[in-house]
Formats: C-alpha cells, sequence, structure tokens
C-alpha cells in the first residue's frame, strides 16, 4: 500500500476534513498542485477554486476554497482557506440564486463601499458556480 499524506482543511469557521489520503490537488497560484506523500516542502497561496481529494485512484470529494494558503511537507498538506464548502453541499442553482441577489443588491448598493464589497462577493460566488459545473478530473 502506498504511503498516504495527512491532509487538513481549515476555514475561519472549522476544520472542514483532517484525514489521510492518496492525493490532494489545490488550485495553487501558479497552477494547480498535485500532492502526495513524499512532497518537497513547500507554501503556496491559493486562488479560488477546487480541491480535489483523490483516493483510489479517482476524485473521493471536491471542495470549493475562496483561497487562502497552503503548507506541504513530506507527511502532511495544511490548507488554510479564506472561506471553504464542500461541493456536495452546493448547487448550480443555489450559486445561480447568491448570483442574482448580489446582482440585485450592487444595483442598490447606499455607496462605493458598499458596492465594492458586493463586488467581491460576485466575484467569488461566479467563481464557485464555474467549479460547481465543471466535471471532477
Amino acid at each position: 500500500m502506498a504511503d498516504k499524506l495527512a491532509f487538513d482543511l481549515v476555514s475561519p469557521e472549522r476544520l472542514l476534513l483532517s484525514e489521510k489520503v492518496e492525493m490532494v490537488v489545490l488550485p495553487g497560484e501558479e497552477g494547480d498542485l498535485g500532492v502526495m506523500a513524499g512532497h518537497a516542502p513547500m507554501i503556496s497561496q491559493i486562488r479560488q477554486g477546487a480541491i480535489c481529494v483523490f483516493e483510489g485512484g479517482a476524485v473521493a470529494q471536491r471542495l470549493y476554497v475562496d483561497g487562502g494558503f497552503a503548507e506541504v511537507t513530506p507527511e502532511r498538506c495544511t490548507v488554510i482557506a479564506e472561506m471553504a464548502v464542500p461541493l456536495e453541499d452546493v448547487t448550480v442553482a443555489d450559486v445561480d440564486r447568491e448570483i442574482s441577489d448580489l446582482r440585485d443588491d450592487i444595483s442598490i448598493a447606499p455607496n462605493d463601499e458598499v458596492r465594492a464589497a458586493l463586488e467581491l462577493s460576485l466575484a467569488s460566488a461566479e467563481a464557485k458556480r464555474a467549479v460547481v459545473a465543471a466535471p471532477p478530473y
């Protein structure tokens, strides 16, 4: 049996995942990163996108992250995400409603500061929609 990698995914709200995995693919700032046991140590910024956890050579779990950082050692990968959610909990319809609501809120924003914050939320929701609609690896 191949060595497993300890993988932890933490968001400000909670620990979302902590388990031994075969491989994890992260949306790194410079491109997707495949991490397995024995990987060289590194720290990387994470962009908006999907984290894919592999078991048995196939994707076992997909999670959406809205940015953050990853620390990789030969034995462990820890992702500290700004926001993360299991994709099994999200539907395209849910995200479409979120996008529609944000667009409505932007149209009636009382000032530039509120509008800018809503536009950031809209960009995040649009990135999440692209991930939710995309097939796994």
